[in-house]
């Protein structure tokens, strides 16, 4: 168990785990598009240990950046999402393929898809390595999916709450 600021959390899901399920995410988007160059883009602040990982075991070209959006305060969404740091790049014809840390509600992703729609890219994908099924509220197909999770508040692997626990290499959830 862990304690992070005033709550404690348990082991939930292994860095073994996590290294399996981004084997997987990974075998199947270079399948998909290894013919291609796409650029990943990077949800952050969460998103940075997934990319990070998820590029070493990519072999194929490609290119990487970053926005960064925010939709949690604690450990609630606040169901207005925020886009902080944006993309500075014309994507037009392009490739694109979000890679999350997480996806529950479905806010952050349909304010990307609503973004990247405007920017003519060629093929909007989502890769996330969990997935709430019984948060999500959108109908916007998840294309990817590393691990389903239920709805409970997780840490670790670049899950914060209130800005610790991101550099857990494992993930933990709430202690009930």
């Amino acid at each position: 168990m862990i304690q992070l600021h005033d709550k404690q959390f348990v082991p939930f899901i292994s860095a073994k785990e996590i290294d399996f399920a981004l084997t997987k995410i990974v075998a199947q988007v270079e399948d998909d598009f290894g013919d291609d160059t796409p650029i990943f883009i990077g949800v952050l602040n969460g998103a940075f240990m997934v990319v990070a990982d998820f590029l070493k075991k990519y072999k194929s070209p490609c290119e990487v950046s970053f926005i960064k959006m925010s939709s949690y305060e604690g450990t609630e969404t606040t169901n207005t999402v925020k886009e902080l740091i944006g993309i500075n790049q014309d994507l037009s014809g392009r490739t694109v393929i979000i890679i999350e840390d997480i996806i529950d509600t479905g806010n952050t992703i349909e304010e990307l898809k609503h973004l990247f729609k405007q920017q003519n890219v060629k093929h909007f994908k989502i890769a996330t390595l969990f997935f709430k099924p019984e948060a999500y509220k959108k109908d916007i197909k998840i294309d990817y999916i590393g691990i389903r999770i239920p709805n409970k508040f997780i840490v670790g692997y670049g899950l914060d709450y209130d800005g610790l626990g991101r550099n857990l290499p494992e993930v933990y959830k709430l202690a009930e």
